[in-house]
């Protein structure tokens, strides 16, 4: 496992994540569905942030959930939405602070793992797709969505508006070739969906399996 980067404090990105999200959701509903949805057995979620997902899972498909969050911040917040679960979901769910970067769980120990613009915002992406990687089980699938790379003029629009906005949206980033990097970690990558989310932010609906 590998050591632990700086953990992210974003206290004024993390008290209006929740309000952004709402208004968000009309758009990501649906494909909240379609990754957290459809996840079941031992599952993790990386970068769980306010806990956004958690009214996605369906339940009884689900053994155990464990979601980390490596902002102080956002974690308060997902802990506070957990408890208005009901009881017999909140039993199944741990939350942990930890960075996708270094991950506090034996190999091979998740049928799933979930993220929804997580991979854009890691430090490390090569790291936190390794650790992803990992903690798999083979034959898992790690449910993404995220918002990716651009090609010709739109991909230079992303690298010159990045510095700016990665400063406004806590270190995001339009332009990782998130597909590319899950390959060369070894996953086997299959685009269910492609999305827009505006100007600059194409984005990807998929499942990276862990071949056994």
């Amino acid at each position: 496992m590998m050591s632990s980067p700086p953990r992210p404090r974003h206290r004024f990105f993390a008290a209006g994540y929740d309000i952004g999200a709402r208004i968000a959701d009309v758009r990501l509903a649906p494909l909240r569905h379609l990754v957290a949805g459809e996840a079941e057995g031992r599952v993790l979620e990386i970068g769980a942030g306010t806990g956004a997902n958690f009214d996605y899972y369906r339940w009884a498909r689900i053994e155990a959930l464990e979601a980390t969050e490596p902002d102080p911040f956002m974690l308060r917040r997902a802990e506070a939405r957990a408890r208005k679960l009901p009881p017999y979901v909140r039993e199944r769910l741990t939350l942990t602070q930890a960075p996708a970067e270094a991950l506090p769980f034996p190999d091979a120990s998740f049928d799933a793992v979930v993220a929804t613009l997580v991979l854009c915002t890691v430090a490390d992406l090569d790291a936190a797709i390794a650790e992803t990687f990992r903690v798999l089980k083979p034959g898992g699938a790690f449910r993404l969505l995220e918002h990716v790379a651009a090609r010709g003029f739109e991909a230079k629009a992303q690298r010159f508006v990045q510095p700016v906005y990665g400063w406004l949206a806590a270190g995001c980033h339009l332009n990782r070739d998130t597909a590319s990097a899950l390959r060369q970690a070894g996953f086997r990558v299959e685009i269910l969906r492609r999305e827009r989310f505006g100007p600059l932010a194409p984005a990807m609906v998929a499942t990276a399996t862990k071949e056994s």
